[in-house]
């Protein structure tokens, strides 16, 4: 998983991997007497908060012992209220899950292929300043190797939504029509079947195929294949609507600034048609599990989808894309498959042992690292069941 740049809206669970202000939050508590201990996965999430001076973090797993979760730090600095494990909170890129499985599932059932064009699909959509939609196929748009710029780059569009400019253009609309348009203002990544290319363009224009292939939204094919099966009652699809159902902790960003004493603001309510197809995803800490659960363990999808989800295309930061997934080996030797996402007020995280028998997902209430390594250390504590000294806490 890699720290992400400023302006950009996504953390990769294989870079940050690699890679190695609100009040502080108290210790980690267990939200179950009896949870196997977790004792390093603890000591991280409460450096996290502390080391990172971050608000709050909620987490949840499971392996072949039970289930365990616990939080540390507060959902709201101002009340001293507690984050939760049933807490809704904007999930972010880990959209991208579903909307992979959605399209793969329609190949499944023969409604379209993954070599299929995004010219066949939306004729006219991805053409000009060197953009060739007759040469970039579905599979290329879901494992980042289409070339296809990342509109959250724009500067009009990084301003507004997640820079300076959002305390005033927090409830603004954006279409998937707009975000392409914008897109398509800078040249295409060169060389990018060799050297992959994180863009969230590419799922704007995975969620248009998917409105053309079945006549409904993207939401609400992802809602009757997989929220609905699954009954994942915690997670949804906000369209325009700008709140988050409660509970949900307050989510604090400092607008992607990168200095330490930058203003944090309440980032909570926001229009996130500005990230669509690519991170919209409302959901809970258990409701992820749950569905990291289903997908990895083929229920989901057929066995030659979930071959084609899983064939990773690594790129040169030996960051493993699969589709609508990402790929890292720990430092234990253990490999996990799972996704992240960043948005305004909201760090998260779901990965799972590519054995299937464990899983963890865990959320922060607010969008800065600054140490990395902090993010890390809960994933390979979790995995690991290792203490890194600088998850200790002081």
């Amino acid at each position: 998983m890699k720290q992400p740049a400023p302006r950009t809206t996504t953390l990769t669970v294989a870079a940050v991997v690699l890679l190695g202000a609100a009040a502080l939050g108290p210790s980690a508590h267990a939200t179950q007497p009896a949870d196997h201990g977790h004792q390093a996965t603890r000591a991280a999430l409460r450096a996290l908060v502390e080391q990172g001076k971050l608000p709050g973090v909620a987490a949840r797993a499971q392996d072949g012992k039970g289930k365990w979760s616990a939080t540390a730090g507060y959902a709201d600095t101002a009340t001293d209220r507690k984050r939760s494990t049933a807490e809704h909170f904007r999930a972010a890129s880990i959209t991208k899950t579903f909307i992979a499985t959605v399209l793969l599932q329609l190949e499944a059932e023969e409604k379209l292929s993954l070599d299929d064009t995004v010219e066949r699909w939306l004729p006219g959509l991805v053409q000009g300043n060197g953009y060739d939609g007759s040469t970039i196929t579905l599979r290329s748009l879901l494992n980042h190797t289409s070339g296809i710029a990342n509109y959250t780059d724009d500067p009009t569009i990084a301003r507004n939504s997640s820079g300076l400019g959002f305390p005033t253009h927090r409830y603004d609309t954006y279409t998937p029509e707009e975000l392409v348009a914008a897109a398509l203002k800078q040249p295409p990544h060169s060389d990018p079947e060799n050297s992959p290319a994180y863009s969230n363009t590419n799922y704007v224009i995975a969620g248009m195929v998917i409105e053309k292939a079945t006549g409904h939204t993207y939401a609400q094919e992802a809602t009757r294949r997989i929220i609905n099966p699954l009954k994942l009652r915690g997670t949804s699809f906000p369209g325009t609507t700008p709140q988050l159902p409660r509970p949900h902790p307050v989510g604090y960003s400092r607008l992607h600034q990168d200095a330490p004493d930058a203003e944090v603001i309440d980032a909570t309510e926001q229009n996130m048609t500005w990230l669509g197809a690519a991170g919209d995803l409302i959901s809970t800490t258990d409701d992820l599990n749950r569905f990291q659960h289903a997908l990895i363990r083929g229920m989901l999808l057929p066995r030659a989808q979930m071959k084609e989800m899983l064939r990773e295309v690594p790129d040169k930061e030996a960051t493993g894309y699969g589709l609508g997934l990402e790929f890292a080996k720990l430092s234990c030797g253990i490999r996990v498959v799972g996704k992240t996402g960043r948005t305004n007020g909201s760090l998260s995280a779901m990965a799972s042992t590519t054995d299937r028998t464990h899983r963890l997902t865990f959320n922060i209430n607010g969008d800065w690292l600054p140490d990395s390594t902090l993010y890390t250390n809960v994933i390979e504590a979790e995995f690991c069941d290792t203490t890194p000294t600088q998850s200790r806490p002081q």
